[in-house]
Parts: structure tokens; C-alpha cells; sequence
């Protein structure tokens, strides 16, 4: 049985059966924005493009790798002292499949836009904090985005054989302004992995401010 998340809750990374969870594929899913045309006779639907990254930090509270798209302008990053991106980190234990820049326009398809691929057993020894966030593209809000969903499940990009745990983030009022949203985070204690479902909006325009704002405020 999945566990549903709530913001703020959470879980250790243990199935029903009581194994640990260690290979698995951190997935998110978001709506394309509808609109009704004239008279609403008519629906108009406009692609939202929003960018999965996560960033690793190390026992000392350090930022010690990264995965995010290699699309960003390196002149941008560098702004905040940040190295071009790419989609697998140092060790190999994570792999981002790539870029999706529409959501879902047909509502939800039941598979995820894009999807960080996680392997705890190839996970450096010196990470102790994986953290997982959405930067939208475009001149969209959260505001306007019908939903956003994070979830937890075994199988591989293309086919999901269980779901472990999901969160999800329907459109609201108070996301007015926010563009990007810190999902949640991968963090290690006593030698074992949990999961916290942060869930926290940003108005963030721009990669480079959400990392600095994780490091700032939620290590």
C-alpha cells in the first residue's frame, strides 16, 4: 500500500515486508495549464515547463554535487558560483532521464515527466542529504499549475511496478507569485535513508536562488 504523503510528514524507507528501499525512481508529474476559450466552447491548453534537479550535500553541510539540466546558461550559474549542469551525479547512483517541457496536456497520464533514477547501495558514503525541487521555465506560477506530484516507486522510467510513497501539490491561492517548490529531501540517519516531504513554494525565478536558498535555510 502506497503511503500518501502530508507536508512536513516523515517515513524511513522500509517496504511492508520490512526490506529497505534502495533502488528506486524518484518521479514528478504536473498539468498542463486549461483554459476555456470563447463562450467556453472551447478549451485552450498551454505546456508548462517545469525542471526536476537535485542537489547532494555532504556531512558537513556542503554542496558536493548536483543534477539539473545542462540547458541552463552557464553564464547564469555561474553567478551563483554554480558548475554547468548534467543529468548524473559523481558516484553514478542517480540519473536524471532528461528534459520535459510540456507536462501533461491530456491530463494525468499516470506516468511521470521526469524521473532521477536513485540507487542507495552506489550513493557516495560522504552524502548525507539528497535534496529534490521544481523551477519552472515559463512565466507560470504554482498558482496556476493544476497539480504537481513527487512519489517514490520501484520499476524504471517507463513502467512503475510499485509505488512506495507519493506527495502531491494541487494549485492554490497562496502560490500566487511562487515559481519553484522544494519537494522533499533524502537524508541519512544512523546509517539509514528517509524521506521528508517538505513541500515548501518559492518564488525563485531562477535555479541558481533555489539551491542557495536550500543551503541557506533548510541544512
Amino acid at each position: 500500500m502506497a503511503i500518501n504523503l502530508t507536508k512536513g510528514q516523515k517515513i524511513d524507507l522500509r517496504k511492508d515486508t520490512g526490506a529497505k528501499l534502495t533502488s528506486f525512481c524518484v518521479g514528478v508529474n504536473w498539468g498542463a495549464i486549461e483554459t476555456k476559450g470563447f463562450l467556453g466552447l472551447s478549451t485552450n491548453k498551454q505546456s508548462v515547463d517545469l525542471d526536476l534537479s537535485c542537489i547532494l550535500i555532504d556531512e558537513n553541510n556542503n554542496l558536493c554535487d548536483h543534477i539539473y539540466s545542462p540547458l541552463y546558461n552557464i553564464d547564469f550559474l555561474q553567478q551563483f558560483g554554480l558548475p554547468k549542469g548534467k543529468l548524473v551525479s559523481l558516484d553514478g547512483a542517480l540519473r536524471h532521464t532528461g528534459d520535459d517541457l510540456q507536462g501533461d496536456s491530456g491530463g494525468d497520464d499516470g506516468l511521470d515527466n521526469e524521473i532521477i533514477t536513485v540507487d542507495l547501495s552506489k550513493i557516495d558514503p560522504k552524502i548525507s542529504k539528497i535534496f529534490f525541487f521544481l523551477n519552472n521555465v515559463g512565466q507560470e506560477d504554482f498558482s496556476q499549475i493544476p497539480y504537481s506530484k513527487i512519489r517514490m516507486y520501484e520499476g524504471t522510467p517507463t513502467q512503475v511496478k510499485e509505488v512506495f510513497a507519493s506527495y502531491n501539490v494541487s494549485a492554490e491561492s497562496s502560490y500566487s507569485g511562487k515559481k519553484a517548490l522544494i519537494l522533499g529531501k533524502l537524508y541519512k540517519r544512523n546509517d539509514e535513508w528517509k524521506f521528508d516531504a517538505i513541500g515548501d513554494p518559492t518564488p525563485d525565478t531562477f535555479l541558481g536562488q533555489t539551491i542557495h536558498l536550500i543551503i541557506k535555510s533548510y541544512l
